[in-house]
């Protein structure tokens, strides 16, 4: 049997057939996966569980009454098994209209008149010499969609590359943007106020490193700028508090000997 004539004669059966539902339909491809890998065979052995996973559905009624409905509607014959260990078997009718098929446009083709075979055979000329037809076909639609979507592909990835090579020239301007700057501070989980501040040095000094050389790269300064912000942080917070007793600076203390009476 072909199977795919057989696919074939089954859409075209449910598409007259408004009993069907969604449900109905991926039950029998689920029953036609495991008839394929019979072989075609009849009948076939099946799980409930494994038909559920396989058809998507998760209710032991909507199961049992979709199964029921096929085999009603006469898409299969079901010999359910009351055994837990012995699997219940279904039958699978074929609906393999081939030669019915073939038939049935012998019979177009005799109908058509000669005026009608002249016009199906008309084709749109282009530049290069090659035909075109006048209706495309459903795998010259395809390969549109598919020439599409690796022109789109190719569109992103080029994106991609013209970002990159942009974050890596931003990284070369001289002087930076302030948006700039505020933007790399935030990503390094610093502040606005903290940008600017560097922002306002360097512009001061004409981005100068060490107020000598030319500075050729801002985000590496930026970065030794949050280092040093961080160290002279640490080493404030430590001088200021010991033992987690806050020190006050040499000049402000006093001893408790200290005599008044002495001139200043």
């Amino acid at each position: 049997m072909n199977y795919i004539f057989h696919l074939t004669g089954f859409y075209g059966k449910i598409q007259e057939d408004n009993r069907l539902n969604p449900t109905h339909i991926s039950l029998y491809l689920a029953l036609f996966q495991f008839w394929n890998l019979n072989r075609f065979r009849n009948p076939i052995s099946i799980s409930r569980n494994e038909m559920m996973k396989l058809s998507k559905i998760s209710a032991f009624g909507t199961y049992h009454k979709c199964i029921k409905e096929l085999q009603e509607f006469g898409y299969i014959e079901y010999i359910p098994s009351f055994n837990p260990y012995k699997g219940s078997l279904v039958n699978l009718f074929s609906f393999d209209n081939s030669e019915a098929i073939q038939n049935l446009n012998m019979k177009r083709i005799k109908k058509q008149t000669a005026s009608e075979q002249v016009a199906n055979r008309m084709r749109i000329k282009i530049d290069t010499g090659s035909e075109q037809a006048l209706i495309p076909s459903i795998n010259s639609t395809n390969s549109l969609n598919n020439k599409q979507l690796k022109d789109n592909d190719h569109s992103r990835i080029f994106d991609e590359e013209n970002l990159l090579l942009k974050k890596k020239n931003r990284s070369i301007e001289i002087p930076p943007n302030i948006s700039e700057v505020e933007m790399y501070f935030l990503e390094k989980d610093s502040t606005k106020f903290e940008a600017e501040r560097f922002f306002n040095h360097y512009e001061s000094n004409g981005w100068l490193v060490g107020g000598k050389s030319k500075m050729k790269n801002w985000e590496a300064a930026a970065r030794n700028w949050l280092l040093n912000t961080k160290k002279f942080n640490n080493t404030s917070n430590s001088s200021s508090f010991a033992n987690g007793v806050e020190l006050k600076p040499n000049h402000l203390n006093a001893t408790t000997n200290k005599s008044y009476r002495d001139e200043l």
